[in-house]
């Protein structure tokens, strides 16, 4: 059986994650303490003993986030898979986890992309929303009526949309009167995968290019391309890329399909993937990571 790695992104966190492992795995224990001293300060009380809404600041949930599954990989001490992938922040993880960016670097862009996020666009001007029940082709053309974007192409049915508020709620509207089933904002402080993140696109283009980002040892199945991707120029480039386009998840999954790829293993806080995989190849694996 092939396998793959796969580290989820924002929408999967929950305080106290990783607090048993914290206590009881030295391996996982490094991964915090590690963070904490990459950001020169104690994320992992936010992570453990923190509120819901200090968590899920975008600045905050990125690297938590990322260092949960890091920890979870490296107290299950499981051998790298010939392939990795992430869902969003979740290729920050997964390039981390197969060597690419070191644990320290990849908790600074995440603290940097979680900022550089939040100041290009005013609070309340942006949107995400889900719209469950259309097919990805009528979502597409109803966005390029509204000029909205999709973020996400989850699985068959499951479409995120994202950008101004009002152009968001427009296709919303024009996304229930085509019949889909619900159509809701989702609970993010800023609005992702969008054209609007322009400014904070160039700032991660900018961080990337000064940080030390090597060959991984397992390639990364792309968010930007489904294909599998292991130079470090384009490597910089797709996850400056992921910041204005959307996550192409199900295509995704479909191209580890036709790679041989027979088993996802989810790794991290929830099971969020798990659920989106097996809904897109019902003969695939799919499992959650247990520590």
């Amino acid at each position: 059986m092939s396998s793959i790695f796969v580290f989820p992104g924002q929408g999967s966190q929950s305080v106290g994650m990783g607090y048993d492992l914290y206590k009881n795995n030295a391996a996982a224990r490094a991964v915090f303490d590690e963070v904490d001293d990459a950001l020169n300060e104690k994320l992992s009380d936010i992570i453990f003993n923190g509120t819901m809404d200090e968590l899920t600041l975008t600045r905050n949930v990125q690297p938590a986030i990322m260092a949960t599954s890091i920890a979870m990989l490296r107290a299950s001490e499981k051998s790298l898979t010939e392939y990795v992938a992430g869902h969003s922040l979740g290729e920050y993880t997964a390039l981390c986890a197969a060597g690419a960016i070191s644990l320290r670097d990849t908790a600074k862009l995440l603290r940097l992309r979680g900022d550089a996020m939040q100041r290009a666009v005013p609070v309340g001007h942006g949107l995400t929303a889900v719209i469950l029940g259309l097919d990805i082709d009528v979502v597409r053309d109803i966005c390029a009526t509204t000029d909205c974007d999709i973020a996400n192409d989850n699985t068959p049915g499951q479409v995120v949309i994202s950008g101004e508020k009002d152009i968001v709620e427009k296709t919303m509207e024009l996304a229930r009167n085509a019949g889909a089933r619900r159509a809701m904002p989702l609970a993010l402080s800023v609005p992702v995968h969008c054209r609007i993140q322009s400014s904070a696109a160039e700032e991660m283009r900018e961080a990337l290019a000064n940080t030390e980002v090597k060959t991984p040892m397992a390639p990364l199945i792309s968010n930007k391309t489904c294909s599998p991707i292991s130079n470090p120029d384009e490597i910089r480039e797709a996850l400056v890329y992921q910041m204005t386009h959307g996550v192409r998840w199900r295509e995704s999954v479909l191209a580890m399909r036709d790679l041989g790829i027979d088993e996802t293993i989810e790794i991290g806080p929830g099971a969020v993937l798990t659920g989106l995989t097996k809904r897109i190849c019902n003969d695939m694996n799919a499992i959650k990571l247990e520590v």
